[in-house]
C-alpha cells in the first residue's frame, strides 16, 4: 500500500508540471488563515475528549438541511434548534439565506449556503455569482463543490481558477469552503484538490456534499489535514450520524463537521452526562 507521503509526492509532482509557474509554493506555505475556525480546544491533547461538553461540540456542527424539498416551515426550525443548541451554522441552499438571516439575528449562528450544490457542474461564473448574491444577502460561509469532472481529467488550471474566482467574489466577507466529493476521487485527485484549494485562498476544504455515494472517512480527513497543513480549516461531512464518528472526524483533523444529525448528537450526550 503506497503511504501518504508518497502519494502527496506524486500528485504535487504532477500539479506543478501541469500548473507551471502558477503552482503557487508561497501560498501553499501560508499559515494565516482567520476565518478557517479552528477547534475550541486542544484537540492535541491526549485526555481531550474528557474536556469536551455538549455546548463545545456543537459549537463546531453545521446544522444542515440541504434536500431539494426543503420547506421554510424547515428552515425555521433549523434555525431555532441552531438557536437553542448553539451551532456553528446553518447550512442551506440558496433560495433560503435571507430567511435564515433573518431568523438568526442577534445570534452568534452563520448562515452558510451550498454554492453549485451537489454536482458542482455550473459554471465558474455561476458559482462565483451565486457566492456574490449569497453574501450580499446574508451568508457568512459558502460552501462550494468543485468542478470534479475538471479535476478528473487534469484540468487543473480550470479548477484553480473556478476556486479562485468564487474566493474573490466574496471579496472577503465570508468563509470559503471546498467540496472535494471524495469518494469520486483517487487519492492523487484528493491531494491535489486540496493544494489547488490552498493556492487560491479558500478557508477549508471540505470532504463531501452529503448527496454521491459515500461521506466522509477518517482516512480522508487525515489525508487532507496532512495535505493542506495544521492552520486551513477541514470540514468533515456526509454519513455523521452519532457522536462517535463525531469524535473519530475531529481526532482525524477536522475543524468543523456538517451533518443533520445535530440534535440527536448533543441530546445523547446530554442524556449520558
Amino acid at each position: 500500500m503506497t503511504s501518504d507521503r508518497v502519494i502527496i509526492e506524486q500528485a504535487s509532482a504532477e500539479l506543478r508540471r501541469a500548473l507551471g509557474n502558477r503552482y503557487d509554493e508561497e501560498a501553499l506555505e501560508r499559515e494565516d488563515y482567520p476565518r478557517a475556525v479552528t477547534l475550541p480546544w486542544d484537540a492535541r491533547r491526549a485526555d481531550f475528549e474528557s474536556s469536551l461538553t455538549p455546548e463545545l461540540v456543537a459549537s463546531v456542527i453545521d446544522h444542515t438541511r440541504i434536500k431539494a424539498d426543503t420547506t421554510e416551515a424547515q428552515i425555521a426550525k433549523l434555525c431555532e434548534e441552531a438557536r437553542e443548541y448553539g451551532f456553528a451554522s446553518v447550512a442551506i441552499n440558496p433560495n433560503h439565506v435571507s430567511l435564515a438571516k433573518r431568523l438568526l439575528a442577534g445570534t452568534k449562528v452563520a448562515v452558510d449556503a451550498a454554492i453549485g450544490f451537489p454536482l458542482g457542474t455550473t459554471t465558474r461564473e455561476v458559482k462565483a455569482f451565486e457566492a456574490r448574491q449569497c453574501v450580499e444577502r446574508g451568508s457568512e460561509e459558502v460552501d462550494m463543490v468543485l468542478s470534479i469532472g475538471a479535476l478528473k481529467e487534469g484540468d487543473f488550471n480550470y479548477v484553480l481558477d473556478e476556486i479562485r474566482a468564487v474566493v474573490d467574489a466574496v471579496e472577503g466577507k465570508a468563509v470559503v469552503k471546498v467540496i472535494l466529493e471524495t469518494c469520486l476521487l483517487t487519492e492523487e485527485e484528493k491531494v491535489q484538490a486540496c493544494l489547488m484549494s490552498k493556492m487560491a485562498g479558500a478557508d477549508f476544504v471540505k470532504t463531501s456534499t452529503g448527496m454521491a455515494d459515500a461521506g466522509a472517512t477518517v482516512e480522508d480527513v487525515r489525508l487532507m489535514r496532512r495535505v493542506v497543513g495544521n492552520a486551513m480549516g477541514v470540514k468533515a461531512a456526509g454519513g455523521i450520524r452519532d457522536y462517535e464518528t463525531y469524535l473519530a472526524m475531529i481526532k482525524a483533523g477536522a475543524t468543523r463537521v456538517g451533518c443533520s444529525a445535530g440534535v440527536s448528537i448533543i441530546d445523547s450526550l446530554s442524556h449520558t452526562a
